[in-house]
């Protein structure tokens, strides 16, 4: 299973079969209750012309990065996100999206795991929040990886 999460955050994915292992990570989100519910948005995605780059969080955007982008949400917000009988809890690492359509951004490691390939409706609810650290989003075998776009150097 794809994991979502940075292993030092503690956190793993959600997936249409299990739950959350919060490893006692999980805190109060900061300016938002827990479990508030948005039961629906739309959402778009991003990556290709973005990698490289750092969020607005200070995470270095890579094809494997897992997380989404809102524009109130605060950094680290952890959000449960459910399209097509999948669920995955991702982190806020950006603002956006710029689209005016849109309430969300997934990242393209997020879509591929939700398997979204084009603006959708999803289903949110925020519950808890994570430490905002530059590894957040990133899945726990790419951290011992260099940051290189999801090419392996050598």
């Amino acid at each position: 299973m794809l994991a979502l999460l940075a292993a030092a955050s503690g956190l793993s994915c959600v997936s249409q079969a299990g739950a959350a292992s919060t490893g006692g990570a999980l805190a109060g989100t900061t300016g938002h209750a827990a479990n508030q519910i948005h039961t629906t948005g739309v959402a778009t995605w991003f990556g290709p012309g973005f990698y490289g780059h750092k969020t607005a969080c200070g995470q270095t955007l890579t094809p494997a990065v897992v997380g989404v982008a809102h524009r109130t949400l605060p950094c680290g917000t952890l959000v449960k996100v459910t399209y097509a009988g999948h669920a995955v809890v991702l982190p806020v690492l950006d603002r956006g999206p710029y689209s005016h359509i849109a309430e969300w951004d997934l990242t393209a490691g997020a879509a591929a795991a939700l398997g979204v390939s084009e603006t959708v409706r999803i289903g949110t609810k925020v519950v808890g929040a994570a430490p905002n650290v530059p590894t957040l989003g990133m899945p726990a075998g790419a951290l011992t990886a260099p940051i290189t776009g999801g090419a392996v150097a050598g």
